[in-house]
Formats: structure tokens, C-alpha cells, sequence
């Protein structure tokens, strides 16, 4: 067995060492993470004490006491985790209904409340029904995984979340270049004849990049070749579309897109996930969804926060107004920096650097200056790729937006990045 030089390895290069079970394997990692713990490039689970908010108290590992840091790493871009009434909807909720469904919600799991958030994501969606699921990840592995098999093809954006390529698993794949409508077209026309369904799958808002899929142009593509379309809106709820509907509404093209997915743990602050559609294919996936027939329903405190956090989105427009007064702001000073940041167009901020050594050390500087950010490496993007993610919220204000690209132009600057 290869010996692994511990300072220059990845993670992708413990996915599978030649020899070694799993037990091994094991061992043979844990001294790699403690390596990167010595380093101090071990900036992964962060101990909240609070919870989401802009301003965030950890314990520090390094120092073993509680720390302060402008939080940018967090999904929760209305702020909806705290928000007063969300917190209410769901005391409320959990007083009537108690902690949990106590059942699948094919059989025994299903109340009133989760009909109802059925209802109402799929009117906020522009489709006719929805069916719920514990997770974003089991909305799109369950959903595919119950739609698609070996008479099929899936026709995924190469950079569409990990969830939706694991759905696919039993199904023919084939990917197109990123947001590229003649990549995509060009499968569209070799598949025309070939599978029974032809899906095609991407992102609203990709996770890492930020940037939009061009969604109306892949339905008018769809439609020329006899495809569908699905969306994962993850990080588009809330966040793009006049009213905050999303992908669809950003493009005024409701209603025409097939399936639109999406999870509850981002904009709306919570946990969970869904897939809106007509009736009809709703109806399938309640009984073809291993996801959803063995899976617990939803607990009722999160159903009820979620009720009302769509409530607060269409309530309270201004949420969302300073979440883009806070983009604008936060692209406009990074770029004036010099910060390569791809083709974000959202509250994703990819500061793209291509170095693993930089972007630790980066990540390292940030952190000791109070400056919470996610690192993102190889594999999960290409090495020349490797960068610093931040994210922003609607409650940060000018003063935490400063810090962070204060402590980000030193950083560049230390470390020759700018």
C-alpha cells in the first residue's frame, strides 16, 4: 500500500486506498485529520453556541473558549431561523401536534398541517400539489430514484448538487457543460429517439458558483426535443423572483416548468424538502418514493415555522431587499479588490483561488480575525477551482460586510492572491 504524504493529500484520496478496510482506511484518515488539526487548517464543524445569526459565538478548538465572528457561511439568508413569528408558528404547532409525526406519511404520518404546507409550496411554486420530504437531499434522491430507470436518461448541468446525481443512480446519465445551451442541445438531439423520458435536471442558483441556470431557455429547449424539466431550487427560494418565488418567477415562466424541487434549510429557514408538479405525478411518487413511504413525517414544529416562514417572505419584501443591498455591496468591494468570483450573480460569493495550501491559510487568517467562512477544496470542486465560499444574510449590516472584506483584502494581500 502507497504511503499518502499527509500535507499534500485530498480527500479524494481517501475514498478508496488500495488494501485497506474500512477499519484501516479509517485509521489511515484520522491521522490525516489530525495533520490538518496541527496546521490549523481545520476549519470544518465549527461549534455554534447561538445558533444562525450574522454574529455567531463559537467554541474555538484552537483556543478552547467561546469566540465571536461575523457568520458568512450560513444558508439562512432571510434570517427566518430567529425570526419572531417562525419561532411562534412553530411553539405553536409543537404544542398542539407534540415533537413528532410518529409515522411514515403514506400510513399513519400525516396531519392536517403538513397538507396544508403541501398546498401552499406548490401555489408558492406554481404547480398544483407538492409532496414533503424530511430532507433536501431525500427530495431529490427519492423523487429520481422513483421516476427514472434503465429505459431513461437524465440529462444533468455538470455542476447540479450531489443529491440529484445519487438520485440518478439507476437511471442513464449524460452531462452537459455548465449553463451551456448548445452542450445541451446537442444531447437533447442524439437522446431524441433513444430513452423513454428525457429529463432534464439542473440548479436555480448553483451552490457553489452563485450564478442562474438560464432556465426559459432550457424549457424552450425541452419543448423542441420532447424533454421535461426540473428544477432544484434551493438556493433560489427566497432569494431571486420579484416576490421571491424562485427560478421560475425570475424568468416569468411559472407553471411551465415540469418539476420544481427544492429544500426548506435555506431561505426558509428550517429543515426538510419537496417536489412540486401536477397532480398526477405527485400522486405517483406517493407510492413509487422509497424516500418518502419510509421515512418519517416531518415533525409538526418544523411544518408550522415553515407555514409561517412563507408567510413572512410574502409579508415582508424588505428581507429580501437588503439581502440584494447587501450582494450589491459586498460584489461591488470585492471585485474593486481584485477577488476572482467566477460568475456569482447571487448571495453566493465564490472567492475562486486554485490553491488548497491558499485557500486553508486563507481560511485560517479569516478565522482568526473574526471572519466565519467555509473553504471548499478538491474534489468537491477542480483544483485549479479550489476557492473560499461566503454567503451573505439580510441582517448583516455595513459594519460585519466591512470586517469581512477587511480581513479578506489582508489575507489576499498576505497571501499574494490579489
Amino acid at each position: 500500500m502507497q504511503t499518502l504524504d499527509l500535507d499534500k493529500a485530498s480527500l479524494f484520496d481517501f475514498f478508496d486506498i488500495e488494501n485497506a478496510n474500512i477499519m484501516k482506511r479509517a485509521n489511515i484518515f484520522s491521522k490525516y485529520a489530525a495533520r490538518i488539526r496541527e496546521l490549523k487548517h481545520d476549519y470544518y464543524r465549527r461549534v455554534s453556541l447561538v445558533g444562525s445569526n450574522p454574529v455567531m459565538q463559537i467554541m474555538d478548538r484552537h483556543t478552547n473558549s467561546p469566540k465571536e465572528m461575523v457568520y458568512m457561511a450560513s444558508n439562512d439568508y432571510l434570517n427566518l431561523t430567529h425570526h419572531p413569528r417562525t419561532i411562534a408558528a412553530g411553539m405553536k404547532a409543537l404544542q398542539k401536534y407534540g415533537s413528532g409525526a410518529g409515522s411514515v406519511p403514506l400510513l399513519g404520518g400525516t396531519f392536517d398541517i403538513h397538507v396544508e404546507l403541501e398546498k401552499k409550496i406548490a401555489k408558492f411554486k406554481g404547480c398544483e400539489n407538492a409532496i414533503l420530504y424530511s430532507s433536501g437531499y431525500g427530495a431529490n434522491t427519492g423523487s429520481l430514484l422513483g421516476l427514472l430507470n434503465g429505459k431513461d436518461v437524465a440529462i444533468l448541468d455538470r455542476l447540479v448538487h450531489a443529491s440529484i446525481i445519487d438520485g440518478c443512480k439507476a437511471t442513464n446519465v449524460k452531462f452537459f457543460r455548465h449553463n451551456d445551451l448548445k452542450s445541451l442541445e446537442k444531447i437533447l438531439d442524439k437522446a431524441k429517439k433513444e430513452y423513454r423520458t428525457k429529463l432534464i435536471i439542473v440548479d436555480g442558483v448553483y451552490s457553489m458558483d452563485g450564478d442562474i441556470a438560464p432556465l426559459d431557455k432550457i424549457v424552450e429547449l425541452a419543448k423542441i426535443y420532447g424533454a421535461f424539466v426540473m428544477v432544484d431550487e434551493a438556493h433560489a427560494t427566497g432569494v431571486i423572483g420579484k416576490n421571491g418565488r424562485g427560478t421560475p418567477e425570475y424568468f416569468e415562466i411559472e407553471g411551465k416548468v415540469d418539476i420544481v424541487a427544492g429544500t426548506f434549510s435555506k431561505a426558509l429557514g428550517a429543515v426538510g424538502g419537496f417536489v412540486a408538479a401536477n397532480q398526477e405525478l405527485v400522486e405517483l411518487l406517493h407510492f413509487y418514493s422509497r424516500a418518502y413511504m419510509f421515512s418519517t413525517a416531518p415533525t409538526p414544529q418544523v411544518v408550522g415555522s415553515l407555514l409561517e416562514a412563507i408567510n413572512v417572505i410574502e409579508d415582508e419584501p424588505e428581507l429580501r431587499a437588503n439581502l440584494w443591498k447587501n450582494i450589491n455591496y459586498f460584489r461591488k468591494n470585492l471585485l474593486d479588490l481584485g477577488f476572482d468570483l467566477g460568475n456569482s450573480q447571487t448571495a453566493i460569493f465564490p472567492i475562486i483561488i486554485g490553491d488548497d495550501f491558499k485557500v486553508k491559510e486563507a481560511c485560517r487568517i479569516l478565522h482568526e480575525r473574526g471572519v466565519y467562512a467555509n473553504l471548499v477544496l478538491y474534489p468537491a470542486v477542480p483544483r485549479k477551482l479550489a476557492r473560499l465560499r461566503l454567503s451573505l444574510m439580510a441582517a448583516h449590516t455595513r459594519e460585519h460586510l466591512d470586517k469581512a472584506l477587511n480581513a479578506l483584502e489582508y489575507a489576499g494581500k498576505k497571501l499574494g492572491i490579489v
